[in-house]
């Protein structure tokens, strides 16, 4: 067979020979014509063999499965969450019986823990004989802080005030120091009422009452009596010999604390100090870093021998700076108690028989000012007047309350010590004493007067 042959339904036809035309027509209908523009798109024919589903089920089969599946899935999740739920409870009482058992054991726990540590605390005395009063004192005399606390220490008692018989009205209390076996104690004058009732604590609990022998209030001294009573009196000192430096301790009660002791230097010695409660009388003192606080006061500043130098004070404490602490010279004070304890008072003190208030300070001057409700005229000065008393011979002169004495027999005053002085230096009880004074009104000059009074005898301590 020539290679250019081919096979055709009905046989072989040469290549070169033309195919015989089908005898078949073939209708309009057959043919498939050229498209036109504007034509609408032909659609395929498919047979049915063609688009027939093959591999998938009906539509109704289809949703039908998918329901089916849908409530299979949601049936699985809600027993994921109840599972899920189930167990978180179970966890949590697991927790909760694990913490409730922990709470319950905890005791023993903690003692079974204790009880397995080795804790050494390391405790060790002192050397022997290092509390013995023997060792507290070198072959001088000179004590240590202790020794010197414990020489003195059964000689400073607590005394209270009350402001009736029954003690039940408490008014205050402060400290005291004992001179005499016999039971005299001096303290503050501030520390007692001129008509209250007392009491005195000593340092073995033991309670007195007592009486007060004499109280001066100028220099805020005063003694008081304990009856049938044997007492430690404590060894005074020189307080001439005091040096500043050498170290001294405070003994007395501060807010009711009994037998406290504080210790310090001497911060300086013979130093003038003006009280609260002595309204301007300067006393001298020895000043300390010792401390000293509201209780302290008729207490004791004591060497390093065991010896009282000074009696304490919280009126002369400073109230705005730290460790400024003052104690009343023994060598001052012996005197005054020597005089209240034989006399009740202390003998050629002269009284006037007026308060008064100084302007020696721009404080003073200002507060004077308020009294006046106007301006003092500057340059001016004087002592104000504030008080008169009836007892007085100065009452019968032309003096008023509000006025100022401007001078005494031709010396100028400004303030107390000035006025005590000028007096003082020239004139004593039952002398006449001539003093200019002045009466001030506001816009005005001041008008001058003279007057002549005559000192009496000062047997109460006061002005």
């Amino acid at each position: 067979m020539d290679e250019k042959d081919i096979y055709s339904d009905s046989g072989y036809v040469p290549l070169h020979e033309k195919a015989p035309e089908s005898t078949d027509e073939v209708t309009p209908a057959e043919s498939t014509p050229e498209p036109q523009p504007g034509d609408e798109p032909v659609k395929p024919v498919y047979d049915a063999f063609m688009y027939e589903p093959i591999g998938f089920d009906e539509p109704a089969a289809a949703e039908e499965e998918e329901t089916s599946g849908r409530k299979k899935r949601k049936k699985n999740s809600s027993s994921a969450a109840l599972l899920f739920t189930l167990l978180m409870l179970v966890s949590i009482a697991i927790a909760l019986f694990g913490i409730v058992k922990d709470i319950v054991n905890s005791k023993e726990a903690i003692n079974k823990i204790s009880a397995q540590r080795n804790v050494v605390l390391y405790r060790k005395s002192k050397p022997a004989g290092a509390n013995d009063p023997d060792n507290f004192v070198d072959s001088s005399g000179k004590y240590t802080v202790e020794g010197a606390a414990a020489a003195v220490i059964d000689s400073i008692v607590e005394i209270y005030t009350y402001s009736d018989a029954g003690h039940n009205t408490f008014v205050g209390s402060g400290s005291g120091i004992v001179i005499t076996e016999d039971g005299y104690i001096v303290t503050n004058a501030h520390v007692l009422q001129s008509d209250g009732y007392h009491t005195v604590k000593t340092n073995d609990g033991s309670v007195y009452d007592a009486k007060i022998v004499g109280r001066d209030i100028k220099t805020d001294i005063a003694v008081i009596k304990v009856s049938d009573v044997k007492m430690k009196p404590a060894t005074l000192g020189d307080s001439d010999e005091t040096i500043v430096g050498e170290q001294v301790i405070a003994v007395g009660n501060p807010a009711g604390l009994s037998s406290s002791v504080t210790d310090g230097i001497v911060s300086h010695v013979g130093r003038k100090v003006r009280g609260d409660s002595n309204k301007g009388f300067q006393m001298e003192c020895i000043q300390t870093n010792a401390q000293i606080s509201p209780g302290n006061s008729g207490g004791a500043l004591v060497n390093m021998y065991g010896q009282v130098i000074g009696i304490t004070s919280s009126k002369l404490v400073s109230s705005t700076l730290e460790g400024l602490g003052f104690a009343i010279t023994i060598n001052q004070a012996l005197p005054i108690i020597e005089e209240l304890i034989n006399k009740g008072y202390v003998t050629g003190r002269f009284r006037i028989g007026i308060s008064l208030m100084d302007m020696n300070t721009d404080s003073r001057r200002l507060a004077v000012e308020n009294k006046l409700g106007f301006k003092i005229p500057d340059g001016f000065k004087g002592v104000y007047i504030g008080e008169i008393f009836e007892d007085s011979d100065i009452k019968n002169t032309d003096l008023k309350v509000g006025d100022f004495i401007t001078e005494i027999n031709g010396k100028a005053v400004s303030s107390y010590n000035e006025l005590y002085d000028a007096i003082s230096s020239q004139y004593s009880a039952g002398d006449t004493v001539p003093a200019t004074c002045a009466h001030l009104e506001k816009d005005s000059e001041p008008v001058y007067y003279h007057i002549r009074f005559k000192l009496i005898e000062d047997r109460s301590g006061n002005f």
